[in-house]
């Protein structure tokens, strides 16, 4: 898929695609264990080691642990290990951060600039539009939360084998949100009794073999199960104007500056519900939500 075929006919339509065939560079078959051990050798890096393969960021059943890449690296690509922090078949995951977590982004030209030399960033998007470079190496088996972020990426599939589940932005009061990130885990196996409208949220699924690339657009919500050990790199970038977005943000994941005074107005106004009667509360928020519906909702989803 050429630039021009993707912002043609791939992008404005605002759904999830695979690209394949894309010109990734030589990480594709450069990146084995031995090779990634020895390119950034032993520097340190932070992880999250988790003793079941469901992560789940909301009870946060995982920990932070450090170790140097080329020991992580190792670890990460065994199933049964002799050294562990939990149990001998924990998971490790690393999703690469800023050298400031709270101010700098993720950046694999700043962070592991040995294996960004090996890597072609599909540019489908202007150079100031880039935000992130997040690289990511995970357990076979490790699945990750159901979330959604605020910026189009492109997941990029460097080695191992990945089955991506997405969900719409329409379904999310189907998902049982907290925050951006949906509290059913198993998305496979949910439960239906403490989450019977997960039932109507229409699923979305792809795998991802080492060279795919899958486009996921701002809002769209994603699980991610690595079916192998495997190597990934998230390249976001803003698709609206810099200044929609939090200055502070440095995941890609706080809600718009415009959205976050809406649900702050919102808030305000649900806390003057309150001085109502129950029966009175009850009628105005029904209005209210039928206001917001006839103002704020879309009426051409495909």
């Amino acid at each position: 898929v050429t630039r021009e075929r993707f912002l043609r006919d791939i992008y404005p339509r605002r759904k999830p695609v695979v690209l394949t065939g894309l010109e990734l560079g030589t990480c594709t078959t450069k990146w084995t264990i031995d090779y990634l051990s020895q390119a950034e050798g032993s520097k340190e890096v932070k992880i999250h080691v988790s003793a079941v393969p469901q992560m789940d960021f909301l009870s946060k059943n995982f920990v932070y642990r450090t170790l140097p890449f080329d020991a992580f690296v190792r670890r990460a690509a065994e199933v049964k290990h002799k050294e562990y922090f939990l149990t001998e078949d924990e998971k490790y995951y690393l999703r690469s951060v800023g050298e400031d977590v709270r101010k700098d982004i993720a950046d694999i030209r700043k962070q592991f600039p040995i294996l960004a030399e090996d890597v072609h960033i599909p540019e489908y998007f202007e150079k100031e539009q880039f935000f992130s470079s997040v690289f990511r190496i995970s357990s076979a088996g490790l699945q990750l939360w159901t979330h959604y972020d605020v910026m189009d990426n492109f997941l990029i599939q460097v080695t191992g084998r990945k089955r991506v589940v997405l969900y719409s932005p329409r379904d999310a009061p189907y998902l049982y949100l907290s925050g951006t990130k949906s509290e059913v885990l198993d998305v496979d196996n949910p439960d239906m009794e403490k989450y019977p409208l997960f039932v109507k949220a229409k699923r979305y699924e792809c795998v991802l073999e080492a060279g795919d690339v899958l486009f996921i657009p701002a809002l769209w919500f994603h699980n991610v199960i690595s079916e192998e050990f495997g190597v990934a790199l998230n390249v976001f970038w803003k698709h609206l104007p810099a200044e929609s977005y939090d200055k502070t943000d440095t995941y890609g994941n706080k809600d718009l500056m415009a959205a976050s005074r809406a649900i702050q107005i919102l808030d305000r106004a649900l806390k003057t519900l309150e001085e109502l009667p129950e029966e009175y509360r009850d009628f105005y928020a029904r209005r209210m939500v039928l206001r917001i519906q006839e103002k704020a909702y879309r009426n051409d989803y495909g």
